[in-house]
């Protein structure tokens, strides 16, 4: 009987529609695309501001790939860590963000610490990189809601965690973004696991082929810490076979953190009427969207009519 009563809703929703055109306009979905209308959008993310990252940011140059680089302001200069003084040309064109001064277990500590170690963070970062820093990685991956009570207020618009998605989905809450995948999956982190390893590596490679070939709005989120490399020249080889692999696709919008963030929120910003006839960008971005698989761009800081 209820598949009867929807079915009958639905013929005559048609009917009405195909009579009252605006009725059918205001129910269309209206998606989101990213920049240059892209179904596809990158972030590689990594913490601790080692030494490791000069190696790994000259890499990434190499293959014009955009990096996310999450700091310990406090740990610069001493041993194995980044100096004050390359900070600034070393993560030129990449992002920098906070991963607090002290790298504590944000959780362990209280509210007044949390604070103190984001901020001092964040101060000393825009001091040595001279524009604003709006995103985290919380230390450890760890996060409760006590401290993204903290967090509120501080000027931080997005925070990540270390717990692998395995899909390519857009977070819910940007204090709560959890990643799609670490480096290489979890290969390594038991040593002489050869077999492990190659099953772990292959899964890996797995999530970035599911990803190149998704028609689906999608997001690759792989984080990881230069570090892990070290002085192994396998595992920095391994790293430039999947940076070749992801680099060069016109699917596919190379970002910065913080600037996937803006994006998102411009979307979620737009302004359309009850009809979905007009829309209005009060943002500084062009959004792209997709209505009935018509692509459109609304040009920032414009207000324009809809034809679908």
């Amino acid at each position: 009987m209820k598949k009867i009563t929807l079915l009958l809703l639905l013929i005559t929703f048609s009917a009405v529609a195909q009579t009252n055109p605006e009725i059918a306009k205001s129910a269309v979905r209206i998606e989101m695309l990213f920049p240059e209308g892209k179904t596809k959008a990158l972030i590689l993310s990594y913490d601790d501001s080692r030494t490791e990252d000069r190696q790994l940011v000259k890499l990434m140059n190499k293959y014009h790939l955009v990096g996310t680089f999450h700091l310990n302001s406090n740990k610069l200069g001493t041993t194995g860590y980044l100096d004050r003084t390359e900070m600034k040309d070393l993560y030129n064109g990449h992002e920098v963000s906070v991963h607090t001064a002290n790298h504590p277990n944000l959780p362990d500590i209280s509210k007044i610490d949390v604070i103190y170690e984001i901020l001092e963070d964040r101060k000393e970062l825009e001091r040595l990189m001279g524009y604003p820093v709006r995103g985290m990685a919380y230390p450890f991956g760890n996060t409760n809601d006590a401290v993204i009570d903290a967090i509120n207020g501080l000027g931080i618009e997005y925070a990540r965690t270390v717990g692998d998605s395995y899909n390519f989905e857009i977070p819910k809450e940007f204090l709560r973004w959890h990643p799609t995948i670490h480096q290489f999956g979890k290969v390594y982190w038991e040593t002489n696991q050869p077999e492990k390893d190659k099953k772990e590596l292959e899964s890996f490679y797995k999530v970035i082929n599911d990803f190149l070939q998704t028609k689906d709005l999608a997001v690759l989120d792989i984080w990881g810490h230069s570090w892990e490399m070290g002085t192994d020249q396998n595992k920095w080889d391994e790293a430039e076979k999947f940076f070749k692999l992801l680099a060069n696709n016109q699917t596919i919008y190379y970002t910065k953190q913080i600037d996937l963030v803006d994006y998102i929120n411009a979307f979620r910003n737009l302004k359309f009427s009850v009809n979905k006839s007009m829309v209005t960008n009060t943002s500084a971005l062009n959004i792209y969207i997709k209505i009935n698989n018509k692509v459109i761009n609304v040009m920032a800081g414009t207000s324009m009519n809809l034809t679908f």
